[in-house]
Order: C-alpha cells, then structure tokens, then sequence
C-alpha cells in the first residue's frame, strides 16, 4: 500500500510518501517538504501566532493535494514539540482539522524517542546489539536505549538545535560568553538523565540521527547523500570538538558555505554541536554511525506492524 506520513515538526513540514507492506521494507516513493520554523512563530505567551496558524493550514493543505497526486490511501500525520508545547495547541489543531480534514497526532516527547529507536533497530538489526540512541531535532533532544525493539529507557529534554539557537545565540556569529553559557546549560540537561542510562552498562553501539547529526558528520568527513543510503558514515567526537569552536566564529552565511550544510539550517548548526559534544561527552561515547531512518520511518513501522497479514 502506499502511505503518506505528514510529519509537522519544528523546523519543517515533511511529506513522505511510500510503498510499504508488512514485512518489507518501506520505499520512499516521494518527498514534499516546507520550511515553516513553526518553533520562532510562538508569540509571547508561547501561542503559535495567527499568522503561523494561517500558514501551517496552507503547508498542510498543499501536503494533502500532493498525497492525494501521489496516490497516497491512507495518511498518517503527527506533530512534534513545537505544537505540542504551543499553549494553544488544541485550538490550532482543531482549526487544521476542519480547515484540512487532518487530525493530527501529537507525540509526546517520549513516543518521539521510542519510535526513532524503533527505526534504527529495524536499519541495524539484532546483531548491533544494546542501542543508544541520540536524535537532535528542531525543538528537542531524544536519547533512547536498549536490546530490544522497544527501548529500556527513552527521555526526551528541551534541547533542540532551533530552539537553543532562538533562545540563547541571538548574535550572528554570536557572543563568546553566549556560547558559553549555552554549553553550561546543556550539559546540565543531559548530565542528569545519564543515570538513567549507564546502569543498563555500556551500548554495543551507538547511532544517532536527523539533520542535524548528518550535517555535522558531514562537514566532519564523512560520504555526501551523492554516495548513496546504505554507504556508512560517522561522526567522531575528536573531529567534532575540533568543530565546535570553528562553527562559533561563523557566521551563518559562513556556515551554509560548509558542504552538506542548507542555509536554512546553518543558522542552527552550532546549537545542535554544542548538544551533539555535549551528548557524546557525557554518555562517553568516542564515535557514532548516522542512522538513515529516524522518526518518519518508525511510524511506517509501527503502522505496518498492525496491518493484518495478506
């Protein structure tokens, strides 16, 4: 069957359509995606703004007709953090249903973390073993872990690479202290959930996924999107502390010049460094391997998984 997953997050609104079957792997058949930040359109009291509704409504829509070109039969849409932490998400969601006829589904941060696992256990297969799990969206960070299919342990903590960068990096580049002061902040956040992880014992391997990771495993090295899906690619924690500092004294213009690296995420990259050093310090990882399937790909999945068997 072909499916559409319509994944509103906080940086962009991405269609992804597939042929799925239980079973077999799901292939991608089209992608459709808007940049709609809906992460720097929260006003003052953290509403999503009329004027970031009215545009959600049209991204959706136009996410709907080009589903219904590609023959898509069923729709499964969902929507990360930024709605789910508008303080006015029930209203925008039940104006994008009857303006659109998408009910959207908001995942807690938590179901976040344990599908993206999902996903990358199903990539990697039994044999990498106990997975640790890192995923550095727009409006937060998912670590999960486990043997399984289903995680030991799963948190999600309010470290997306937009929203630290609309918060705490308002200079272009920014100030030295405010880079500092970002980098104290996050490794506060993560060092406290680490417990929660380390007494399960060290993963086998390690993997991590979204742009963000892939941009900067990228610039670190690693094979472009030209040399294919299943080419390896890595990112060690050496090349990336050497980065950090070197993405500090950037600017964003600067940074959409580095390869793999779109000028509209550029303006991000250092928040999502200073996660990604953060992370793999403190949970005492020395190198990781990029995940190709993340959240998207675990709701196909999990869709799959409750199809009856043809």
């Amino acid at each position: 069957m072909r499916l559409g997953v319509l994944d509103v997050g906080s940086n962009t609104v991405h269609l992804l359509v597939v042929d799925a079957h239980p079973g077999a792997r799901p292939l991608p058949a089209h992608s459709h995606k808007a940049e709609l930040r809906l992460a720097e359109l929260l006003d003052g009291q953290g509403a999503i703004a009329p004027a970031g509704v009215e545009r959600l409504i049209a991204t959706v829509a136009d996410a709907v007709r080009v589903a219904e070109d590609k023959g898509c039969e069923e729709m499964l849409p969902f929507a990360t953090s930024a709605v789910r932490e508008a303080s006015n998400a029930d209203a925008v969601l039940a104006q994008v249903k009857t303006e659109t006829g998408i009910d959207l589904q908001v995942l807690t941060g938590e179901e976040e973390a344990r599908l993206t696992f999902l996903a990358a256990r199903r990539w990697f297969g039994w044999s990498a073993g106990k997975l640790l799990l890192l995923d550095i969206g727009g409006g937060s960070l998912e670590i999960a872990y486990g043997i399984d299919e289903e995680p030991d342990a799963a948190v999600s903590l309010p470290l997306g690479a937009g929203r630290l960068t609309a918060g705490w990096l308002p200079g272009d580049p920014p100030e030295t202290d405010d880079v500092r002061t970002l980098r104290r902040h996050v490794r506060a956040q993560i060092a406290r959930t680490v417990g929660e992880f380390t007494r399960f014992g060290r993963p086998d391997h390690v993997v991590a996924t979204s742009k963000t990771f892939k941009q900067l495993a990228r610039i670190a090295g690693a094979p472009g999107s030209g040399e294919g899906l299943y080419v390896q690619r890595f990112l060690g924690r050496a090349a990336l502390e050497e980065w950090v500092p070197r993405l500090a004294a950037m600017s964003a213009g600067e940074r959409a010049a580095l390869p793999g690296v779109s000028e509209g995420r550029a303006p991000q990259l250092l928040a999502g460094a200073l996660v990604a050093e953060g992370a793999m310090d403190l949970f005492g990882v020395d190198a990781l391997e990029i995940c190709p399937w993340a959240l998207r790909e675990g709701v196909i999945l999990r869709r799959l998984d409750h199809l009856p068997e043809e």
